[in-house]
């Protein structure tokens, strides 16, 4: 049997990476983080457990990655969702709630998502955090920005405070009343993205802007 090429073991690294990032996803999601283990993540993947330790330096690592493959996965979904554009403001419009849909979704990770980027150990600089970036720069370029690094990490800004104050223990905000107060800061038209049932919260104004 001839040796596998160095793509094909690229692509393999790739797959078992991607598995225990999803085994995290579920595991985390199920039972919380500290009564996931490493070991636990390693089978659900089907991976041995010295893969973990390979790809990750730790399971705060991993965890950190697995949040942002998820939260890439579904901002890549909603931004190209059909029907398909480059409509700056809907594209801004579905990032808007692509990111209030997983913190609704998934509120046990996030919540643990963010209490970790909270502490000193901040953001996991991973390649699944980068494409998050990529994305949200990308579209506040489309969106028409002059200075795309100030108003990315402006962006980012308004959402990690939405999510917090979506998940807030005991205090939580509407995430209606979140979208809302944010679109009116973008200009954006409540039927932009993904809106909710029934009207904007607290008597905001629709805007009725034509899509592109």
């Amino acid at each position: 049997m001839s040796p596998r090429s160095a793509s094909v073991n690229e692509e393999l690294r790739r797959r078992s990476r991607e598995r225990l990032l999803q085994a995290t996803v579920e595991l985390v999601g199920e039972h919380g983080y500290e009564a996931t283990t490493l070991a636990a993540i390693a089978d659900r993947a089907g991976a041995a457990r010295g893969l973990v330790s390979y790809y990750f330096p730790g399971k705060r690592q991993l965890f950190q990655s697995a949040v942002h493959r998820l939260m890439h996965l579904t901002l890549e979904a909603a931004l190209e969702r059909e029907p398909r554009t480059a409509d700056g403001q809907e594209r801004l419009a579905r990032a808007i709630d692509a990111v209030l849909g997983i913190a609704r979704d998934h509120p046990t990770l996030m919540r643990t998502h963010m209490a970790g980027i909270l502490t000193a150990e901040g953001f996991v600089q991973c390649p699944e955090q980068q494409r998050v970036a990529a994305l949200l720069r990308d579209t506040v370029v489309r969106f028409g920005s002059t200075d795309p690094d100030t108003d990315y990490r402006m962006l980012r800004a308004l959402l990690m405070g939405a999510v917090v104050a979506v998940l807030l223990p005991g205090a939580p905000m509407p995430a209606e009343r979140l979208r809302a107060e944010l679109f009116e800061r973008y200009g954006l038209a409540w039927e932009r993205g993904a809106p909710p049932d029934g009207e904007p919260p607290g008597g905001a104004p629709v805007r009725v802007v034509p899509q592109r």
